[in-house]
């Protein structure tokens, strides 16, 4: 009787399948359905996770082959569904060790979950590569190392009830070794005599033994399900394994397998990791030739299209491969299935070339149960490929944090240049990928990509050097015109990550390059690139992988924001200088001349009385400008403060002399003789009764002194709502009360100017608690504060609760006496009331034609000059409003 190709050995009863060899299938009848007597066929039945009726892609279930078979697989068999669940639960509860979770791999999840091509670590011995073309490569696989799984689950329990497997090898024809992780797993057999054994997985065995016993489960799969998976191998290896594994089963000549890599558009694409190999001992016949590569993949790349398996009995008759007949002569039979996970995603597409007879290695067809087993054995692997992703990405993200963080340290840590900043992210990046070379190129202001002028005006090369276990990464300095920018000037150009290998040149291997970009502009500040990435096995240089181009764009994100930081900190430095510069020519010009300081210091001060300054109804009209000056030293004498906080005589008449020039003479209203009215009626206050010196401190009172005269210095003649309409730079600057905090803050500029530093005698606790009260009081006048805060002082006067000792109340009655002296030409005589009101209503009126002219807006009535005719009408309502109120408590309060 004529031995039937293994395939075979297992098909379904009813007849042999068309295009087997003839003989097979009597052969096949008889061994099927065999009385119990007969020596029993060498599969005699099937395990539920082995059988090739047990499929996703098999619509024909609970049929019986290989005997009859137990209720338990019979009922398995018969619910598909519920088995693979099971199944996929029980491989998805392999427990990760945490000992290989530490972040010493390459940094970045890959972006598809679907995606192993950047897992690959090839092994040399099993492996036949293409020549590499002196054309530009794609990445190529990682040599790293995986450790993917570490478990300590046993084989399940439920798999002693099902013992049998059709994976029945054939007797081994050659002594080759075998780097298939295959293993018996006799104790998961009942009729093994190793049952009452624990289930565990056996040390690799020799090529002698088989790899699926007789009688036994598939050792390859319940090895990686059951406890296998704690292997320490690449995925390279995993792939061919699967591959000998299943061409011994299907007893094919050849096989090979390729997994689906995804560029950065998501575009699916095969690369090859089992290359087209012998199996079981095959004699080697020519398929390396370009016709036969042109064939293999165009079959698998169509099955991967397809999304189904593709079973070609003559590959030379098929119409979608245009071959002739010499060059498809050592290719008949093709059998290729794609390789999913539990999610159904295409992770890779694996094919088998020219199913040989057993006995005498005659070619014949694959059948619909060599692909069920194919398709079966496929998704096991499928499902290990995905949980090694899951891995993997879990350990590159838990590195590409660490780079992270490293990389926001630098950053946040302030540098003496930005060179050092970026060669010190750099430098964070390298050990990570493994780079040999690193180096950032930053365009010229005047590059134009347009006109292919593409120029770098600076150029950060760093270099790494291995020193034992550790690396030493320094960077070059001096001459670099030997570093090729041709790569640079390619992503410059494109906008886009680069990531080739070439071997044109011996010093270059592989490099990436990755644009910077400006995240405000999305124009391109810099490019960063990566060179040479060195094996951590070997020697060898390797490609660039998708997780080193993904930490290379996070670092090109954080160079941006260095660029960025840099650009800024450079556009403040000078921005301060200006200021600085403007100050100095500011003070220059504001500082009383020498001359006017002199003549004021040597000059007779007139006495209160002789200057009038002590009485509320003082008016400066007439009054020289000298004498204005005297009247300003006169106060703080009499007040007895240059006695007491030691001011300079001389700094006082500069001080006071400088602030006189602050205000400007063109404002009708808010001038220096408002200044100076403002200053003598806080004077005549503090003066008239001694009230006041019981309740404020004498800082207090050198703050109301010092506020008085600088709360309106430098008024433009117009008011906030005006400056904040108008979007001058003071609206900007300071958003609210802009005038008022504009006169604080020229206050405190000439108070701080040489020569004009009159508390420079105080503590620097006085110093700060006097420049407090200073600006409080200045806000204060500001009407609307004083509408907001005269309520509360109303309440505390009307119901008698004022307490002095309270800072809080005293800042609020300090408040309402700014207010006070700051309106008190309203208390004046009436000719020199009237004088001033026509001088307010200039103001105003001045501010009306502004916003007719420039908003095209009709003013308000006090500012409309076309109500000129009301003005005696708004000026009572502004006093029975605004100031009587104020006046009234003030003198039940001195009451």
């Amino acid at each position: 009787m004529t031995c039937p190709p293994r395939g075979q050995a297992v098909m379904e009863h009813g007849g042999a399948r068309a295009g087997s060899p003839p003989g097979s299938g009597a052969g096949a009848n008889m061994s099927l359905r065999g009385s119990g007597a007969r020596e029993p066929p060498v599969v005699r039945g099937t395990g539920w996770l082995f059988s090739p009726l047990w499929s996703p892609r098999s619509k024909r279930r609970g049929e019986n082959f290989g005997g009859e078979m137990s209720s338990d697989q019979a009922w398995l068999d018969d619910h598909s569904d519920f088995t693979r669940a099971y199944f996929s639960r029980r491989s998805s509860a392999v427990s990760v060790h945490p000992a290989d979770m530490s972040p010493r791999m390459s940094p970045r999840i890959p972006r598809s979950t679907s995606d192993h091509s950047k897992l690959l670590a090839v092994a040399p011995h099993r492996r036949t590569s293409l020549p590499v073309s002196c054309s530009h490569l794609d990445i190529s696989p990682q040599r790293d190392r995986l450790h993917p799984f570490c478990s300590n689950l046993s084989p399940p329990d439920w798999m002693d009830h099902l013992c049998h497997s059709p994976c029945a090898p054939r007797p081994s024809r050659s002594s080759r070794s075998c780097l298939s992780p295959c293993r018996p797993l006799s104790a998961i057999c009942p009729q093994s005599p190793d049952l009452l054994c624990t289930p565990k997985i056996l040390p690799p065995v020799s090529s002698k033994t088989p790899a699926c016993g007789r009688s036994e489960g598939c050792p390859w799969m319940a090895g990686l399900l059951g406890g296998g998976l704690t292997w320490m191998g690449s995925v390279a290896e995993l792939c061919q394994g699967a591959v000998d594994h299943v061409g011994e089963l299907l007893t094919a000549e050849k096989g090979s397998l390729s997994l689906v890599k995804k560029d950065c558009d998501e575009k699916s694409s095969l690369e090859e990791v089992v290359a087209l190999t012998p199996l079981g001992g095959w004699s080697e016949h020519s398929l390396h030739c370009q016709a036969h590569q042109e064939l293999l993949k165009g079959v698998m790349e169509c099955v991967l299209a397809r999304d189904a398996p593709m079973n070609l009995r003559n590959a030379s008759e098929d119409f979608r491969f245009n071959l002739d007949n010499n060059q498809s002569s050592n290719i008949k039979t093709v059998l290729s299935v794609p390789i999913k996970n539990h999610r159904g995603e295409v992770v890779g597409v694996v094919v088998m070339i020219n199913k040989r007879s057993i006995c005498d290695g005659s070619l014949s067809a694959f059948t619909s149960l060599d692909e069920k087993v194919l398709s079966n054995h496929m998704d096991v692997l499928g499902m290990v490929l995905d949980n090694i992703q899951l891995y993997e990405s879990s350990r590159q993200e838990a590195k590409r944090s660490h780079a992270l963080i490293k990389m926001a340290q630098v950053l946040s840590r302030e540098h003496h240049s930005f060179e050092v900043l970026l060669s010190k992210m750099a430098a964070t990046i390298m050990p990570f990928t493994c780079a040999q070379y690193c180096t950032i190129f930053i365009p010229a202001d005047q590059t134009s990509v347009i006109d292919n002028k593409v120029t770098f005006s600076r150029v950060i090369h760093l270099e790494c050097e291995e020193l034992g276990s550790t690396c030493q990464i320094y960077r070059r300095e001096g001459d670099i015109t030997d570093i090729d920018p041709s790569y640079a000037c390619q992503t410059l150009k494109t906008m886009k990550t680069l990531n080739m290998a070439k071997c044109s040149e011996e010093s270059i291997r592989s490099i990436i390059c990755c644009p910077v970009r400006n995240e405000r502009s999305e124009n391109v500040i810099a490019v960063c690139q990566l060179t040479n990435k060195q094996s951590k096995d070997s020697d060898d240089l390797e490609a660039f992988n998708r997780y080193d181009e993904c930490l290379l764009e996070d670092l090109a994100v954080y160079c941006g924001l260095a660029l960025q930081y840099s650009e800024a900190v450079h556009i403040t430095e000078v921005r301060r200088a200006s200021i600085k510069v403007t100050q100095e020519v500011l003070a220059y010009h504001i500082t009383a001349a020498e001359q006017e300081i002199q003549a004021l210091q040597e000059a007779a001060i007139p006495s209160a009385d002789s200057l009038n300054i002590l009485d509320f109804n003082f008016s400066d009209f007439g009054l020289p400008e000298d004498l204005t000056a005297q009247a300003t030293i006169r106060m703080f004498l009499d007040l007895n403060l240059v006695q007491e906080f030691s001011i300079d005589y001389k700094s006082l008449c500069q001080w006071v002399l400088t602030v006189r020039r602050g205000y400007r003479n063109n404002v009708p209203y808010h001038n220096w003789s408002h200044a100076l009215c403002t200053a003598q009626s806080m004077f005549a206050m503090l003066m008239a009764t001694d009230q006041l010196h019981n309740i404020f401190s004498r800082l207090e009172i050198l703050a109301l002194m010092i506020a008085t005269l600088n709360h309106d210095i430098d008024h433009r003649g117009v008011n906030n709502s005006y400056i904040e309409r108008t979007k001058q730079p003071l609206a900007q600057l300071y958003g609210h009360s802009s005038l008022e905090n504009h006169h604080y803050n020229l206050c405190l500029f000439i108070l701080s100017n040489t020569g004009s530093q009159i508390l420079s005698s105080l503590s620097s606790e006085d110093h700060r608690t006097v420049l407090h009260m200073v600006k409080r009081a200045i806000l204060a006048t500001d009407l609307n504060v004083y509408m907001q805060r005269r309520k509360e002082f109303f309440s505390l006067v009307e119901k008698n609760r004022m307490k002095w000792k309270c800072e809080k109340q005293r800042d609020l009655l300090r408040s309402m006496l700014m207010t006070a002296s700051d309106l008190s030409a309203i208390a004046k005589p009436w000719p020199e009331q009237k004088r001033i009101a026509n001088l307010v209503a200039m103001e105003f009126f001045a501010q009306g034609d502004k916003e007719r002219e420039e908003f095209k807006i009709r003013p308000i009535d006090i500012m409309n000059r076309e109500n000129s005719t009301r003005l005696p009408h708004m000026q009572v309502e502004y006093i029975d409003e605004i100031c009587y109120p104020l006046y009234k408590v003030h003198c039940v309060d001195a009451c």
